[in-house]
């Protein structure tokens, strides 16, 4: 038996593109947004359009419970191999397309424990974000991405090639899928994927993925449910209708 063994794995990372080296503005602005829709340690690749001090930035990202795992090729990168800092290379542009519609459910937060008020004052909350579903009723073509990263999307048709929908809860395509789906982004391992026909070029569910060559045969070009088992392995389950 081997001592070493491969297994497909997705690095589940998000990528900040930053457009300042000002790391007070970075904080102030990037904080809400990390708590608001990725956990605690959420694995992060930087970019810049600008010069920073790279030690500094990563020491800001991980104070903010961000873990900074590479940085993009480009101006960031001498700074990274010069301390051994992990330098991948850029993304090929997609352009993000806006969902159809988008349902939004909100809950009120608990409201904090009582305060003395006077007659004039009212107790007020601010509804938070609880679950959006993106629905999404065109064909997504080469070089278009839908994502979601505060539920499910919704798409009533297929995905061409070379095009990807993310999304940190499920993903439903009713329609036949030929380019990449990522769903439970963010760690989400409840998350699943349902589809009408499966061609995808890889398909991932929380970090873990499988790509065409791997999809098994007896699910190609068929409906299938996708999820997760208890090993966290990819399960493909063909649906009957």
């Amino acid at each position: 038996m081997a001592d070493i063994r491969i297994k497909g794995r997705l690095v589940n990372a998000i990528r900040i593109s930053l457009d300042t080296n000002d790391h007070d503005a970075i904080r102030q602005q990037l904080s809400p947004m990390l708590q608001k829709s990725f956990p605690p340690g959420v694995l992060v690749v930087i970019e810049s359009s600008v010069e920073q001090e790279l030690i500094a930035l990563i020491q800001l990202l991980i104070s903010l419970e961000a873990q900074p795992i590479a940085v993009t090729e480009g101006i960031m990168a001498d700074q990274a191999r010069a301390i051994q800092f992990p330098v991948i290379p850029q993304d090929r542009p997609l352009q993000e397309v806006k969902a159809t519609k988008e349902q939004v459910v909100e809950v009120k937060p608990e409201p904090a424990a009582e305060q003395q008020q006077t007659e004039n004052q009212v107790a007020e909350t601010t509804p938070a974000v609880a679950h959006i579903t993106s629905y999404h009723d065109e064909i997504l073509r080469t070089g278009q991405c839908l994502v979601q990263h505060q539920g499910d999307i919704i798409l009533t048709a297929g995905i061409n090639s070379g095009s990807e929908v993310i999304a940190s809860g499920n993903i439903h395509i009713y329609g036949s899928v030929r380019g990449r789906v990522i769903a439970g982004a963010g760690g989400n391992i409840a998350a699943r994927i349902f589809c009408h026909s499966l061609e995808a070029e890889l398909v991932s569910i929380a970090g873990t993925y499988c790509v065409a060559d791997d999809i098994p045969q007896h699910v190609t070009k068929k409906p299938v449910h996708i999820y997760l088992n208890d090993n966290q392995e990819l399960v493909f389950e063909a649906l009957q209708f």
